[in-house]
């Protein structure tokens, strides 16, 4: 082919343009074999290169000259298919699980189960074993088996109790035998705090402590501080805890080991302490006992819609009328709980007040509860009430405006204010066991302040 003056490509033929093409074709065709036959080759020396041996365990006689001995290993390309059935790249089947994984639906019994799994004709046998009998008997939704069969017949049966416990199944000659095991739990030690910014829950969020938890501290600190009212944006607190594992997997938090929270700059400790009879509770650094004869809030977490004030309009008879508690505001139905121990003197409508419930704590104290949806069933006047038990709910029945509890505190039958009363202190440990609380405290306390150094909240 030859160039024209203007440099221009000459024009062909239509036959010289098929042959051409044609010719295209044969040389990639070629390149292509070249190509692959030069790396196949490529594969065969490296891989012959590789296996080049001698058997050291082998016989004098047994023993070749290297040259002589060649083990060609070609690998299987990879597969990408999904559906790939047969020998692994590396010459091994894939494994395959024997067992049947099931968790209970809701309307599944052991029956149903064993009936889907067609081996309903051993239910008896296993049913009947003493010691899984009932158990076997009352599974829930949720719950979870594992199954495995052996020529159509169950060979091994395994219920999940719960994360640590379960019950082992296994065939015993022509019956089965059962046992039950119990995975250790191992404690952790872990350490939260975190400076209060809008609220304890948010604040409890972002130190990475459950619910749980932060409910937990509230209710370790509630007879000292009104969670309602006494919380400050700047407010902080640190939580020593304790986690609990089994397998290397985390099961829960357990219990607050020891705590610090300071409040509107006032410092309180809390120390998780049990006496050698085994009771436990929550002291103060000094062992005085943070449960004392009364807690400050009787519903969580809610706000004061009004504080106690015995000047105060009445918003709906619009005449000054003395305020003699506090207000609440809360969710219509929030639990209301007995600030303290004592004995209901007075249940049903009082008048303005509207459902109502009073509690005599003692000769001295007692505390009005109005307002309320509803009575907790079983309450009634005479019956004895525990601190910290459920007694109504809030509602707006009476003159309210809106859903809150109207709660009063009286002392001799003299109207106190709720928020600022000084209630009665809880008695200190005895000296008797002052000294042991004070040793088993003492690495938590010097903790707490260890953390405090280091983060410059104290």
């Amino acid at each position: 082919m030859t160039w024209n003056k203007d440099f221009k490509r000459p024009r062909i033929s239509p036959n010289q343009a098929h042959a051409r093409k044609s010719g295209h074709h044969r040389w990639i065709v070629r390149g292509v074999l070249f190509i692959v036959t030069a790396s196949v080759l490529g594969v065969v020396l490296a891989t012959t290169h590789k296996s080049l041996s001698v058997d050291p365990a082998a016989s004098p006689s047994q023993a070749t000259d290297s040259s002589d001995v060649i083990s060609l290993t070609i690998p299987v390309p990879p597969t990408n298919r999904s559906d790939f059935i047969g020998p692994s790249p590396l010459g091994k089947a894939p494994e395959i699980d024997p067992w049947e994984h099931i968790t209970v639906k809701k309307g599944d019994t052991l029956s149903t189960i064993f009936s889907r799994l067609e081996i309903h004709s051993q239910l008896h046998n296993i049913t009947s074993l003493p010691e899984i009998k009932k158990l076997l008997k009352s599974i829930r939704p949720g719950d979870r088996l594992q199954i495995l069969k052996d020529n159509g017949a169950l060979a091994e049966l395994i219920y999940h109790k719960s994360e640590t416990e379960r019950v082992h199944v296994k065939r015993d000659g022509d019956g089965y035998a059962a046992s039950k095991i119990s995975d250790p739990i191992e404690h952790r030690q872990a350490v939260a705090e975190a400076t209060i910014e809008d609220s304890l829950f948010l604040a409890g969020k972002k130190a990475g402590i459950s619910d749980n938890l932060i409910m937990q501290l509230a209710e370790t600190f509630e007879y000292d501080i009104d969670f309602a009212l006494d919380i400050r944006t700047g407010d902080h607190f640190r939580v020593i805890y304790q986690e609990q594992f089994a397998n290397g997997k985390k099961l829960k938090d357990g219990p607050i080991l020891a705590a610090q929270f300071i409040n509107k700059g006032k410092t309180y400790y809390a120390f998780r302490y049990t006496n050698p009879k085994g009771e436990t509770a929550y002291y103060s650094a000094d062992g005085r006992s943070l449960k004392k004869a009364f807690i400050r809030t009787p519903v969580k977490f809610s706000r004061i819609s009004s504080h106690f004030n015995p000047k105060r309009k009445h918003p709906i008879l619009h005449k000054v009328r003395a305020h003699r508690g506090v207000d609440y505001a809360a969710p219509k139905g929030t639990p209301v709980k007995s600030t303290g121990e004592g004995k209901v003197t007075f249940v049903g409508w009082k008048k303005g007040y509207g459902k109502t419930i009073i509690v005599q704590h003692g000769s001295r104290y007692s505390t009005l509860y109005a307002h309320l949806s509803g009575f907790k069933k079983g309450i009634k006047r005479g019956r004895r009430v525990k601190q910290g038990q459920v007694i109504g709910f809030v509602g707006k029945t009476g003159s309210a405006t809106g859903y809150h509890l109207h709660y009063e505190f009286r002392v001799n039958n003299v109207h106190k204010n709720p928020v600022t009363v000084k209630l009665p202190k809880a008695p200190p440990l005895p000296k008797s066991l002052k000294t042991d609380f004070m040793t088993q405290t003492a690495a938590l306390k010097a903790q707490l302040d260890r953390y405090a150094s280091l983060s410059g909240k104290d």
